[in-house]
């Protein structure tokens, strides 16, 4: 093969091509933060917020005598109790030169409304971590940034360890105060059906409702593999084609029906069970962008959220922890 002699070919008109730079711009970056989602929100007012819980006495069979005398007998009546969370700060900075802001772009009209659409992607991904963490909570100081106490902090009483493994411990004893003791390592062990009906049990026993378990993708893969009260087969309609089911999203068990969510931000050996109806985002200042001072040739915002984690009663939620 040969070229004719003086052909001008791309090679040599580079100065004459125009670039080919499509408008799109692809990221796949996963930004669905499914604990933020489902559970509930509402508000704090200080950066401390506080909430009561309760209960009702132990069931008993205690039939009294036919006219039986009340004078001096009073029944034991336990206190509710005070807990209570802080709120952490989360913000994300953005700084944009004026003129890059100015130049015709590719993909945008706006660089810093582009950056900030990214930056409040990437504080939700941030808060979903420290929501479904272990972190306990801490007060803070002028040195020391405030942390909310995670879902992992808060659940004590339906809390599933591996062997020498220790539930959280609050501030105030007795049910009452912050999660101010993490839970301890224990031994390491495989996420097994018997322990996920056991969580589904614990939050029934307490009188939760285990709607939903999140999990990790390494436990989503080990759920999948459950039998429970299920079947892997879908009728398929005439002249439709068949579908293979390679996984299971709903476990219908002893104890209700629990919806499995796998969530990418969360650690990947522990898995929550419970109900979202009592757990909240409680908001001190919601997501908002502030303009920061104009020192440069340049555009400088600020998107902040201060917020905390309202476990609302931890008696609804189980924890089966120290999985491989």
């Amino acid at each position: 093969m040969a070229l004719i002699t003086n052909t001008i070919t791309r090679y040599d008109a580079t100065r004459a091509v125009r670039e080919d730079l499509s408008n799109m711009i692809y990221n796949i970056a996963p930004v669905d933060v499914p604990v933020m989602s489902n559970i509930g929100r509402d508000t704090a007012k200080q950066t401390l917020f506080e909430w009561q819980t309760d209960g009702l006495a132990a069931p008993a069979n205690n039939p009294v005598i036919e006219g039986d005398d009340i004078v001096g007998v009073t029944d034991a009546r336990a206190p509710t109790n005070r807990v209570n969370n802080y709120t952490q700060i989360n913000r994300k900075i953005v700084t944009v030169s004026g003129t890059l802001e100015a130049v015709d772009k590719a993909g945008m009209r706006s660089y810093l409304s582009y950056e900030l659409a990214k930056a409040a992607s990437e504080m939700k991904r941030d808060m979903e971590v420290a929501i479904t963490g272990m972190q306990i909570g801490n007060a803070g100081s002028n040195t020391v940034a405030r942390r909310t106490a995670g879902m992992g902090a808060w659940i004590i009483t339906n809390y599933m360890g591996g062997a020498t493994g220790t539930p959280p411990v609050m501030s105030g004893g007795g049910g009452n105060g912050t999660p101010s003791t993490a839970a301890g390592a224990g031994t390491d062990r495989a996420f097994t059906e018997a322990l996920f009906k056991t969580a589904q049990q614990n939050v029934w026993t307490q009188g939760g409702n285990p709607k939903v378990a999140f999990m990790g993708a390494t436990q989503k893969v080990v759920f999948s593999t459950f039998a429970g009260i299920a079947t892997r087969f879908r009728d398929v309609p005439p002249g439709d084609q068949a579908q293979i089911i390679g996984a299971a999203d709903l476990y219908v068990g002893d104890f209700g029906s629990t919806s499995a969510v796998p969530d990418r931000f969360m650690p990947l050996d522990i898995v929550y069970v419970g109900d979202p109806e009592y757990a909240s985002v409680a908001y001190l200042r919601n997501f908002r962008t502030e303009v920061m001072a104009k020192t440069a040739d340049g555009e400088k915002r600020m998107i902040l959220c201060e917020w905390g984690l309202r476990m609302k009663s931890q008696y609804s939620w189980a924890a089966i922890a120290d999985l491989t």
